[in-house]
């Protein structure tokens, strides 16, 4: 079914009386629903983050949601090396060759990911010795992932979350072994294997100041280098309230500064309380029932905070829409997201713009009325 657009939403109506009804049982929406990617066609590309399921196609409903809402997809977890190089010498690209020809019959632009990240490494990884035998995996993993998808694929998250916080370098397992170079290294191998692929460097928290110089000093070195570097991804994981926009204002105009693409790559808003901001997967909080206040829908007023931060942010990325590539949201609907399950976990989020019965939210009318 397609959805009709419900001008009650903004006013706020609608989503008041949304909150009396339970997620599984609120009413379907009718049909002619705006199109996210009609909206912003003249700006950059709508993405969504996909998972195994929606690439086999599993849902219909969902199906339908992804190809009438984005122009552009990036995989949650199936090009992850756990994922795509389970073993050293023995590599599965099912899923990722299922998730390219779902982008070509739907004309979805794939922005692969990741390349190089110290978390979700395979198990044999972490129990390799040598130096030199991390370094062929390093190489072999980037020069044969890489080069399968060339031609493929439009972008690459070469290298994912390598700075803490201050800037300075994560003490991964590639730092610590491979030393500090790995980073321009990866850029320079995935240049070579896919020279037509626009490569990026991806992070969270990299619009605050800190970091932020991190990140510009990973650029200017690969730069330095010759070796080739399209774009920055700041992931855009924020919390409902406290979005950054002066940072992330000055990051855009920085990172354009040095001749780059700017894509927002990891886009979602929680709305619930956490301790910490970003999205270091290793970070948990106590699991307590206090934390977990909304298991059947959330209240008017939070729904409206979430719509007004989304519209100031696109208000934002139009702005400045000749230096940014792309936005694509972490997932398709509030019950695929993440953040269920992290940093609390079995929790119940509601970060985007559908709910899940894959209806919009008042936010999902805020974005579309942010181009008006």
């Amino acid at each position: 079914m397609r959805f009709k657009y419900t001008p009650l939403f903004l006013l706020g109506l609608t989503s008041l009386a949304m909150t009396h009804f339970k997620p599984e049982t609120r009413p379907a929406m009718s049909v002619n629903l705006p199109s996210l990617k009609e909206v912003y066609k003249d700006y950059f590309l709508i993405g969504t983050a996909l998972n195994a399921g929606q690439i086999d196609e599993k849902n219909p409903k969902e199906i339908q949601l992804v190809t009438e809402q984005f122009n552009a997809a990036t995989p949650e977890n199936i090009m992850k090396a756990e994922v795509i190089h389970p073993r050293w010498d023995q590599y599965d690209f099912t899923y990722a060759d299922k998730l390219v020809e779902f982008g070509k019959k739907n004309k979805l632009a794939i922005n692969a990911h990741t390349l190089i990240w110290h978390s979700q490494l395979p198990g044999f990884v972490r129990k390799i010795k040598s130096n030199d035998s991390l370094q062929l995996f390093f190489k072999n993993h980037i020069q044969t992932v890489a080069g399968r998808y060339r031609g493929k694929v439009q972008s690459w998250d070469v290298v994912n979350e390598a700075l803490n916080e201050d800037g300075t370098l994560r003490k991964s397992i590639f730092l610590n072994r491979l030393g500090e170079n790995y980073i321009t290294e990866a850029f320079k191998l995935a240049q070579e294997a896919s020279p037509e692929t626009d490569l990026y460097y991806n992070d969270y928290n990299n619009e605050q100041p800190a970091k932020r110089a991190g990140c510009i000093a990973i650029i200017k070195k690969i730069q330095a280098a010759g070796v080739k570097i399209d774009g920055v991804g700041i992931q855009g994981h924020w919390h409902a309230g406290k979005i950054p926009l002066q940072h992330i204002e000055e990051s855009i105009l920085q990172y354009a500064a040095l001749g780059i693409k700017v894509a927002i790559t990891e886009l979602d808003i929680e709305v619930l309380k956490r301790d910490f901001q970003g999205a270091e997967v290793s970070q948990q909080m106590k699991n307590d029932k206090g934390l977990n206040p909304y298991p059947n829908a959330l209240p008017d007023s939070l729904q409206q905070k979430l719509a007004s931060d989304y519209e100031a942010l696109f208000k934002l990325f139009i702005k400045h829409k000749d230096k940014i590539s792309r936005v694509t949201f972490w997932g398709v609907h509030d019950g695929q997201s993440w953040l269920n399950g992290w940093p609390v976990r079995g929790r119940t989020n509601y970060p985007l713009l559908f709910d899940r019965q894959y209806n919009p939210k008042p936010a999902f009318y805020k974005v579309i009325q942010a181009n008006q």
